[in-house]
């Protein structure tokens, strides 16, 4: 069995408000899905994606309040890319992050591609990925009412960057148990450190990869606004969601087991460095409860938590989406 490609990523927020404003407005990406964590139904979990939030094209926040920064460091998600169509749309990226004082570096090759790093107003590291030469896993369809031109808009995600002390264990599961396949590797931007290896699944591209850091000079990460909570890898359905379970019982790793998130199902369990990651299906979808065309406008809340919706709404602070 392999992936289809990476699902979606999860990070923290302290402030929906102003994350809303930032990915909608800044970034130009559509909110699919307003809702809450399932988890912890007083805090909200925000959606976006393309069109119609297609897997391969989320990127989520849970809303976490009194949240401290993140205090980066190993054991963790450290880098999640967005994928954009061309190496020019760099150059409006670049451009556009000026224009609203948006922490960037310059464009720069990283694994074959050309990217340009930034930070979102809470220090999340993000990579926007040229697709100009992807031959793997195709992107999205930009939202066509969004404030980017379609020729420049974000289509999907790119490669995620794991950043651990020791990368034999982890790469062990990636290739052994996960299926992901050694693709090559590029300089480490720290000197005296062993050069970042890439590792790809089904299709390939970019969409479709992680990338292992192996960093002996940090400590341990410690999680908050402004980093990533865990990444999900897609699969097709249920049936092969419950195979996924079954084999990553088989090898004694602690997990969730089956979980019912009502627009995917999901498997949960942490590799050896204590990264999270998810199982996640490619459906049913974000359009199961709401038209196509109002994602996103009202809080959605699955049938599980339906009846206690005047509950739910009486904790969480109002979030204009209808803008």
């Amino acid at each position: 069995m392999e992936f289809k490609g990476i699902h979606h990523v999860s990070a923290l927020t302290a402030s929906a408000s102003n994350n809303f404003d930032f990915y909608t407005e800044v970034m130009g990406m559509r909110l699919v899905k307003k809702t809450v964590n399932q988890d912890d139904v007083s805090v909200y979990h925000l959606f976006y994606g393309d069109e119609k939030g297609n897997p391969g094209t989320e990127l989520t926040f849970f809303e976490i309040p009194m949240a401290g920064r993140t205090r980066e460091g190993n054991n963790s998600i450290s880098a999640t890319s967005l994928r954009v169509p061309s190496d020019h749309a760099l150059t409006y990226w670049a451009e556009r992050l000026d224009r609203h004082g948006v922490e960037r570096e310059d464009v720069k090759e990283r694994a074959g591609r050309l990217t340009l790093a930034f930070r979102d107003f809470e220090g999340q590291r993000i990579n926007l990925v040229s697709d100009e030469n992807n031959e793997g896993v195709a992107g999205g369809r930009p939202w066509a009412n969004g404030p980017v031109p379609p020729e420049y808009a974000i289509i999907g995600l790119g490669p995620v960057q794991l950043t651990v002390p020791n990368a034999q264990p982890t790469v062990q599961v990636l290739t052994e148990l996960m299926g992901f396949r050694r693709k090559g590797q590029y300089a480490s931007p720290v000197e005296g450190q062993p050069d970042i290896a890439v590792f790809e699944t089904g299709e390939g591209g970019t969409g479709a990869e992680v990338h292992v850091e192996e960093r002996t000079d940090l400590p341990r990460e410690r999680l908050g606004r402004g980093g990533v909570h865990h990444v999900a890898f897609r699969v097709e359905d249920e049936e092969e969601l419950k195979a996924w379970i079954q084999q990553i019982g088989a090898v004694g790793f602690p997990n969730s087991g089956f979980v019912d998130r009502y627009y995917f199902r999901s498997l949960y369990f942490r590799e050896p460095n204590g990264i999270l990651f998810e199982v996640a299906t490619d459906g049913p979808g974000f359009d199961t409860d709401e038209h196509i065309d109002h994602l996103g406008e009202s809080l959605a809340l699955p049938p599980f938590l339906e009846g206690k919706r005047e509950a739910i709404e009486a904790n969480l602070k109002p979030l204009n989406t209808k803008r």
